[in-house]
């Protein structure tokens, strides 16, 4: 069986440079913002062939939505239609993370909210596991689901101080967009 080709874009942002891999599929995954354009595609290419071929750009409009977001646009990314590669997820996890998608900027639920969200009530532990093994954050927030106590909980990518660093930054453009001054 042939391999598909696999490619690979990484760009700048405000908050550092994010990584796209993708065939022609769809989005395989993404990597979020880190330091040196090496470090995201050391994390990007984790899990991706040793023959992926990096290249300017992957999904344009998905490149423009993300530099928006993270210089405080309020961004729609499921309105983007960009297609995910689902292959090698099990029906629960793809369940779990369309559930997710449509989460909107500023909002959070609950491990076990997402799970009813997702038609599997009582499988909270399940959804946190989905949520860790998320390969496109931002695109798929995972970053919006918290404990059920409301405490932020963990990040599987650069730990819990991203994660509350991106919900504090979804705030921040949800009080733009509605024009009330916002007051940390």
């Amino acid at each position: 069986m042939l391999q598909s080709e696999q490619i690979y874009s990484i760009f700048k942002t405000k908050w550092g440079f994010f990584g796209l891999g993708a065939d022609e599929k769809g989005l395989l995954k993404t990597c979020l913002p880190v330091e040196t354009k090496e470090t995201a595609k050391t994390y990007l290419l984790v899990g991706m062939s040793e023959k992926a071929k990096e290249v300017k750009s992957i999904y344009p409009q998905l490149t423009k939505a993300i530099i928006d977001y993270y210089n405080g646009v309020y961004v729609k990314f499921d309105m983007l239609n960009v297609p995910l590669n689902w292959e090698k997820l099990s029906d629960f996890s793809i369940r779990v993370l369309k559930a997710c998608k449509g989460i909107e900027i500023g909002q959070t639920v609950s491990y076990g909210q997402l799970a009813n969200m997702a038609k599997h009530p009582g499988a909270a532990r399940a959804v946190g596991s989905v949520m860790a093994a998320n390969r496109w954050p931002l695109i798929i927030g995972c970053h919006r689901i918290i404990r059920s106590d409301g405490v932020i909980g963990n990040f599987s990518f650069c730990g819990s101080e991203t994660k509350k660093k991106m919900l504090e930054h979804e705030r921040q453009i949800i009080y733009a967009k509605s024009g009330i001054k916002y007051s940390a």
